[in-house]
């Protein structure tokens, strides 16, 4: 296993060309406050390395929940910074390795999200449309941080091993 400092390297080149998607694409959904919130709290934010891990940690407003909130775009731009800040230990709330599995379990493919909403899509279609954003470099930065996550942390292990297996080693020609 690489250590660390390596994913982190590795997460850092893969991302260093990003381009901030705007203020008016941060937010997914309009559903409650949170979606508000976090453009409110990301708008400007046009770095994401020069983001404090405490401040991504418990945005928006202390819920910790913007990974849930993003705009596909946003998620696409921000995670490094989750990443980073995760391998460093300084995340309590926010879970990126939760938002790079969901979807990808083994029964996920047979489960509908909200049928009256998104008709027959299943979650493993949301994870696939949400992850196609990310190029090959990219890619293979986050299954080097999956498998730095399935190592050092016993609760993941089972759900980013069915990731890894049903979606990412593919995604990255493994």
């Amino acid at each position: 296993m690489a250590t660390s400092e390596a994913i982190k390297a590795q997460i850092r080149d893969a991302f260093c060309g990003l381009e901030f998607p705007g203020d008016w694409c941060l937010q997914a959904g309009t559903q409650g406050d949170e979606p508000y919130l976090v453009s409110q709290e990301f708008a400007g934010k046009n770095d994401w390395q020069s983001l404090d891990a405490a401040f991504i940690d418990r945005a928006p407003a202390g819920y910790g929940s913007a990974l849930s909130f993003f705009s596909d775009e946003a998620f696409h731009f921000y995670l490094p910074a989750y990443l980073i800040a995760d391998i460093d230990g300084k995340l309590q709330y926010a879970n990126p390795a939760f938002h790079l599995v969901h979807g990808l379990s083994d029964i996920d493919e047979f489960i509908h999200i909200n049928q009256r909403r998104y008709g027959n899509r299943t979650w493993l279609q949301h994870a696939q449309h949400k992850f196609a954003m990310f190029n090959q470099k990219e890619a293979k930065a986050i299954v080097a941080y999956l498998w730095y996550k399935m190592e050092t942390d016993e609760y993941e292990r089972s759900s980013i091993e069915q990731a890894l297996l049903n979606y990412w080693m593919e995604r990255v020609g493994e």
